[in-house]
């Protein structure tokens, strides 16, 4: 297998952008991207766009609007891991020697609700779809190791923070402990603040063979590892679903990859649809021993200077979640602090970044980078 090196990263702010479509926002960044990487269109061999909610043809619209120049087009929807498939189908069809140059692309545009369950009363007895599910685990999670709300909440807390430095996330206001546990009750115990708000969003990605992006650039980021799972059965989903395991496996597969353990990473993006849903990855993906994800979080961790800073983006819940866009977008991070481009949120001397992305009952993804 050839290495794989991305060569150009960018992203469109994650906002809201009524007047422009999915693939107008594609476009944005698949011409950002290519203009990092140095190269132009003609030079692109094969396309790989990731958007959920597209009738067909994603990929297709964005050629539409830079340039149609016949090249194979790969579209994928996977759940939340929409975007980092794509990723892996560029890094698939460059590992095997089939291309040189690969573009990526995940976009999306969301409606601007946030689900919840209905009412209050709904809201704190857990019912409603993800919040929901995302809820029971937190609450699994607190049953077995003493895990506390509050410690749920700061990683509220903490996302606000680490926005503020980013001027692609949507939120960047700081919030306090206690304005997280007052916000309303969406499936108990994540609060409002504790909940990914719907985005619309692009991101695009230039990845090379490492022979090939040699000739463009003399820093690659080197995509060490490359997986996808899909969710098995275990008996558990008998009684809930199982947001654990598929994580742990692509963990577990990627560090196999990149031969490394959770100790060598510099910082990771990961999938913090809801607050709980962080402090369970932090166990997933082994930053952690087992039921302390609590205790990282109070000790800090996770924040930027702490020993590994955890969504420096913001994460979803400050950046936000536009489905398709997400997965690319945290391979995009990743890829600034290797290259220490991420001013006020840079993560200092990064040498190797996770990201993570799951969709649940579908999907799963892990990227290993380093510099």
């Amino acid at each position: 297998m050839q290495e794989v090196a991305i060569v150009g990263a960018a992203m469109v702010p994650f906002g809201r952008y009524p007047d422009q479509e999915a693939y107008q926002l594609g476009a944005r960044a698949a011409l950002d991207a290519m203009k990092d990487a140095g190269v132009g269109l003609n030079d692109i061999q094969i396309m790989s766009c990731g958007q959920l909610m597209a009738t067909s043809g994603a990929g297709q619209r964005v050629l539409q609007q830079i340039g149609q120049t016949g090249i194979p087009v790969v579209n994928t929807a996977n759940a939340c891991a929409t975007g980092s498939t794509a990723l892996r189908e560029g890094f698939m069809s460059i590992a095997a020697g089939m291309h040189d140059i690969a573009l990526v692309v995940g976009q999306e545009r969301m409606g601007t609700g946030l689900t919840y369950a209905g009412d209050e009363s709904e809201g704190y007895v857990g019912s409603g779809t993800m919040p929901a599910v995302f809820a029971m685990a937190g609450m699994e999670h607190t049953s077995k190791y003493g895990t506390t709300i509050e410690q749920f909440a700061k990683v509220a807390v903490k996302a606000k923070k680490h926005a503020a430095g980013n001027p692609y996330a949507k939120y960047r206001d700081p919030v306090t402990l206690e304005e997280v546990l007052n916000s309303r009750m969406i499936s108990y115990p994540n609060t409002q603040f504790m909940c990914c708000p719907n985005t619309d969003g692009a991101a695009a990605l230039v990845l090379m063979s490492m022979e090939k992006a040699r000739q463009y650039t003399t820093k690659p980021v080197r995509i060490a590892a490359s997986v996808l799972t899909s969710d098995p059965w275990t008996e558990r989903d008998l009684i809930l679903v199982d947001v654990n395991t598929l994580t742990r496996n692509a963990a577990k597969e990627a560090y196999e990859r990149a031969g490394i353990g959770p100790q060598d990473l510099s910082l990771v993006e990961l999938h913090d649809c809801f607050a709980t849903a962080e402090l369970l990855h932090y166990d997933n993906l082994g930053l952690c021993g087992e039921g302390e994800a609590g205790r990282l979080i109070d000790d800090g961790e996770t924040t930027i200077g702490g020993r590994i800073p955890v969504n420096a983006s913001g994460g979803l819940l400050s950046k936000g979640h536009p489905l398709g866009a997400t997965g690319v977008a945290n391979v995009v991070e990743i890829t600034w602090h290797l290259r220490g481009q991420a001013g006020a949120r840079q993560v200092e001397n990064a040498k190797v970044g996770l990201a993570h992305v799951i969709g649940i009952g579908s999907a799963c993804t892990v990227h290993i980078m380093t510099n």
